[in-house]
């Protein structure tokens, strides 16, 4: 779908950007062409459903595994990749060279190799033939040069870097040297195994991504899209900087199912950044708004941008666990860009877009707000436990109860859409739409994202599964929607056709292979970087070195991490970005906070690194973000970067607070009242921290007014700092009690234990660990349990045995490691009590503020 502008010459740039970067910048003239970057994506999807489905394993038909789906993915992506992409920018888009064809035959037949000749790869496992190293060496080169094409040089050359890492270890400075792989064995471990090119991050493209790219292109083709752009400007284009807050809202719920920064930017930029322009935004800060908007969208659950199904498997947690960890800190900052935005609003005294109707008292709006919210909580309740019930008392039938009662809520909210007229699509904002009948327009979009949480949240299916069963329910929409719509209004013509429904499902088909190309071909890149640190072992070297230059110091190894995250996102996707650093640098970073007392879960680490990746969206001066925006705007790309970043600062602060307080990542929550609170915490810090930085809170801050929000922010995001001063958190009881604390200790409680042990190169080292205390009877079970064994040494507790695969080993705790002291909490006020003296504080400015705002309006008045 594309929105218009008032500058058709501007729509054709924007086009053809998002193009070059997303779906390539081809757009062959002759029909083979045409035809083939038509059909070879449609191809791709219908066999993406396919693999996703329960079909093939009812039907006994073309039944594969996961390598041989990889294989057949990569063959795609690969062969889309030198077709759909040039060579060159020089390099002819009206056609296809014969040479690309050539290239693409070769590289997906390198690509499927694994799929074609699976059975006898089998027969020989580590005992590659001639034609096995052709295969893989040419499918390397090849993998590298698609890489090149579809997403530029930087993950080219890391891909490559680390190739010649692997080869060339011997040769190495001596600090990272090894002796180096010969090339059978790293050709099969890079091409003929799942440790590399086919390893974990292809397996999530396969698996997973597709899916939710496809559900997204299908609700875009659909209309949802446009529905939540105007939606959101309905219900917020009335306020101060109104087009800004919609923008956002807009970018959020466009960011729910998308995992392009860039294509959020261009779908919902085209709307809003005349519309912020027109309310008296500059360009350069309409379109920062836009960008940090959009790669915000990265951040918000179910997709962002895929990594949430790469920490699935890096991080060993469920999906739904994913989701519950990242969801507080991607709301906290959308809510602190709406606030910025609001800030902006009123430094410059900007008004919003006139309403239609100024009938409404305060009264009736509180309750219509309190109406909608309770309508949501009631159909909220009625789905989860009615459908509950239905599954109770039907069994096995209550799948065909339920789809009975999904037709029936769809038929009923299409009769509802039908009383009002249709959203337009082609052209631009101009007046403020009326809230009640846009929202009615487009209810039953969301059916499709019920289905999609109901599978995730409720039923516990596999990601994969349930955006397969949303995509089905989203497949029958876009078929029936426009011929139910004509049989109720009793209107006939192409507008209501089926066959308008089915030109929109196989564009939303061929949208969806498209947009995948760079995904499939970055994930399978990243796998090169993945597949060296296994081969190579340089993970530990990273740990030693990362050390070395830090001093051991946390914080110095997240500012490092921080900056290799910004460096390297400035070229590579966010997905290939986050692979990398996050395989380098996460468990340097656990290791590391273990040795200085503070235990810092995988997670964090993982969503840090994830972070910073999406920040180089818009950081200068490669942010491919802000140069789609200012290429909306008209503004200066740069300076439109810079701005983006301004805003983005809250968004950088985070990953650093959820470190120290893993409560923001609702980690060690005790309750409702303790989740209550922490919510509430996080968004008045993030709200203050914003006006901070942006220089005013009720009016202009003045320095020491910036300094006591900051103080304010620093105490709401982590009361635990100056509470530890006073009340200390832990207390240490000797390692000879571990039997009788173990007694004590209740199931599911944590063990913290402090350990001493020596490194390979002979030097001593301390770390802390958490272990998770089972439900056994007597400590000595729970001990063993947890896989320890211990003895005593001239008064000093040795680990003597630690089980194979036990929670000790996973922890890291080795033989011979001497218990330094078990940390048991101490009883203690909750910290959380810092939040008082923090918001008096906070009362303080704004009651200076709001007496200088007084003085100055009455200034002005006069």
């Amino acid at each position: 779908m594309t929105h218009a502008t008032e500058n058709p010459v501007l729509d054709e740039q924007v086009e053809d950007m998002v193009a070059e970067i997303d779906t390539g910048g081809r757009a062959p003239k002759d029909t083979i062409s045409r035809n083939v970057l038509f059909f070879v994506p449609l191809i791709w999807t219908i066999f993406q459903l396919w693999y996703a489905s329960p079909l093939p394993f009812m039907l006994n038909f073309f039944v594969i595994n996961d390598t041989e789906a990889r294989s057949i993915h990569l063959a795609f992506a690969v062969f889309l990749a030198y077709t759909a992409f040039p060579t060159f920018k020089s390099s002819p888009k009206g056609h296809i060279p014969i040479q690309d064809w050539i290239i693409a035959f070769v590289a997906a037949s390198c690509a499927a190799y694994i799929f074609i000749f699976y059975t006898e790869l089998s027969d020989r496992p580590g005992l590659p033939t001639v034609l096995d190293l052709t295969v893989s060496v040419a499918g390397l080169i090849l993998l590298l040069e698609a890489t090149r094409r579809a997403l530029g040089p930087p993950l080219m050359i890391v891909a490559a870097v680390f190739i010649t890492y692997t080869f060339a270890g011997h040769y190495m400075p001596e600090v990272i040297a090894h002796k180096g792989a010969s090339l059978v064995k790293g050709m099969s471990h890079y091409w003929l195994t799942t440790e590399g090119v086919f390893g974990v991050a292809l397996g999530v493209s396969t698996g997973m991504v597709f899916m939710f790219v496809l559900f997204g292109s299908l609700l875009e083709a659909a209309g949802a899209g446009n529905y939540f752009i105007r939606t959101a400007f309905a219900g917020l284009g009335h306020m101060r900087g109104g087009p800004a807050k919609a923008a956002v809202i807009s970018s959020a719920m466009t960011g729910l199912v998308s995992g392009s920064s860039i294509a959020n930017v261009v779908t919902t930029g085209t709307f809003t950044i005349p519309l912020m322009k027109k309310v008296g935004f500059s360009a350069e800060k309409a379109g920062a708004v836009e960008v940090a908007s959009s790669t915000n969208g990265q951040l918000t659950p179910p997709v962002m941008g895929a990594a949430a199904f790469l920490m699935v498997e890096y991080v060993g947690i469920s999906y739904i666990d994913v989701i519950k960890h990242a969801f507080l800190p991607a709301i906290i900052s959308y809510i602190a860009l709406v606030y910025i935005v609001h800030l902006e609003a009123c430094k410059m005294d900007l008004k919003g877009l006139p309403k239609r109707k100024t009938s409404k008292t305060l009264a009736q709006s509180l309750l219509a707000f309190a109406f909608v919210v309770l309508s949501l909580i009631i159909i909220g309740g009625v789905t989860y436990y009615g459908l509950g019930w239905v599954k109770t008392v039907a069994g096995d039938s209550a799948i065909w109860i339920i789809c009975v009662l999904l037709l029936v809520a769809y038929f009923a909210l299409i009769a509802l859409a039908c009383k009002v007229p249709d959203l337009e699509i082609t052209t631009e904002i101009k007046e403020l739409p009326d809230l009640g009948s846009t929202a009615q327009a487009g209810y039953y979009y969301l059916l499709p994202i019920v289905v999609l949480m109901w599978c995730l949240v409720v039923e516990r299916l596999s990601p994969a599964l349930s955006a397969f069963w949303a995509t089905v329910l989203l497949i029958f929409i876009v078929l029936t929607q426009h011929p139910l719509k004509g049989f109720l209004r009793r209107m006939q013509g192409e507008q209501y056709s089926f066959s308008r429904g089915w030109s929109e499902m196989v564009t939303g088909m061929v949208s969806g292979g498209r947009n995948m190309i760079g995904i499939g071909v970055a994930t399978a890149a990243a796998g090169i970087v993945v597949g060296t640190v296994t081969l190579t072992g340089i993970g530990l070297v990273m740990t030693e070195f990362v050390e070395f230059i830090s001093g051991g110091n946390l914080m110095l190894i997240l500012l490092f991490t921080a900056f290799i995250s910004l460096v390297l996102g400035m070229g590579l996707p966010t997905t290939a970005n986050y692979i990398v650093v996050s395989t380098l640098m996460a468990p340097v970073i656990v290791s590391l906070g273990a040795q200085s007392g503070l235990i810092v879960p995988l997670i964090a680490v993982h969503l840090f690194v994830f972070y910073f990746g999406i920040l180089a969206d818009d950081t200068p001066p490669v942010g491919l973000a802000a140069f789609a925006a200012a290429g909306i705007s008209g503004g200066d790309p740069i300076r439109t970067g810079i701005q983006g970043f301004t805003y983005d600062i809250r968004t950088a602060i985070l990953p650093f607070i959820f470190i120290f307080n893993t409560e923001l990542l609702m980690i060690g929550i005790g309750g409702w009242l303790h989740l209550v609170i922490i919510v509430f915490g996080a968004v008045v810090a993030m709200m203050v921290f914003a006006a901070a930085t942006q220089g005013w809170f009720v009016t202009k801050s003045r320095w020491w007014e910036t300094a006591a929000l900051l103080l304010v922010a620093f105490t709401l995001f982590r009361p635990g700092y100056f509470w530890d001063k006073v009340y200390p958190p832990l207390t240490e009881k000797p390692p000879t009690e571990l039997v009788q604390v173990l007694d004590q200790i209740e199931s599911g409680s944590q063990l913290r234990l402090k350990l001493k042990g020596e490194k390979m190169s002979g030097d001593e080292f301390e770390m802390t660990v958490m272990l998770s205390v089972g439900n056994e009877s007597t400590g000595v079970e729970k001990l063993s349990a947890l896989g320890i064994e211990t003895k005593e040494e001239d008064g000093k507790v040795i680990v003597d045995m630690v089980g194979f695969g036990s929670p000790a080993e996973k922890a890291k705790i080795d033989f011979d490691q001497e218990i330094l002291s078990i940390q048991m909490p101490t009883d203690r006020p909750n910290k959380e009590l810092m939040f008082f003296p923090a918001l008096l504080l906070l009362a303080l400015v704004w009651f200076i503020q709001r007496g200088r705002a007084r003085q100055s309006s009455q200034a002005v008045m006069v």
